[in-house]
């Protein structure tokens, strides 16, 4: 599948049957799939929870302005953006480093490397924030489309409460939760309303 098709049969799936397991095979291919997805020097700051216990997807329902697919879908995830990732001491970052050194990268880069990911991400809260969001929406992103491409459909949910669902499944303080995303099949012969309107080339380029 090409990506034009691919990004043409991603649609946002409110229904899906809750009899049709998705295979835990899928899910990894899925996950792997994604990780191929860039991120600031190669910190990764992205985890999940995966939700296929039905007293987990129900509890995540009751925060998540009870929407079924929670529960109907047969896996949600809980997409995890690390506001530490690029903390010297992180294991990601140590084990960045580790790859970049065995890339040729000198060891008395060290220094560069860690003023660097300290003057563009701890300068301030909103920063740190801005970097964990923007990386984990790019492995988000490629989580849906890899879906796609395994045949799968999802839905991205950011109507739920934060804190809450931080609190429910034993989040620690430095992930943020971008979004929920349900994964699964779409309901047998669900007709999906046409896409919504996107905006054109006109309207996407500007200039100030």
């Amino acid at each position: 599948m090409n990506f034009q098709k691919l990004s043409q049969n991603r649609r946002s799936v409110n229904f899906f049957d809750p009899d049709r397991d998705v295979s835990q095979d899928l899910v990894r291919q899925m996950v792997e799939m994604a990780a191929a997805s860039p991120s600031s020097f190669n910190l990764q700051p992205w985890n999940l929870i995966v939700l296929r216990d039905k007293d987990e997807k129900k509890r995540l329902k009751s925060l998540a302005w009870d929407q079924p697919k929670v529960v109907e879908a047969p896996v949600t995830m809980i997409v995890l953006a690390d506001q530490k990732g690029w903390q010297e001491g992180h294991p990601v970052f140590e084990r960045t480093w580790k790859e970049m050194m065995a890339s040729g990268m000198p060891a008395e880069q060290r220094d560069w490397f860690l003023n660097a990911t300290n003057s563009l991400y701890n300068w301030s809260g909103d920063a740190r924030l801005a970097f964990a969001a923007k990386n984990t929406g790019f492995f988000a992103m490629s989580l849906m489309y890899a879906a796609v491409s395994l045949g799968l459909d999802t839905h991205p949910m950011d109507g739920f409460d934060h804190e809450g669902v931080k609190k429910a499944f034993n989040i620690p303080d430095n992930y943020w939760v971008p979004l929920l995303l349900a994964v699964g099949y779409r309901t047998k012969d669900l007709e999906l309303t046409p896409p919504k309107w996107r905006k054109s080339y006109e309207d996407i380029v500007t200039k100030f």
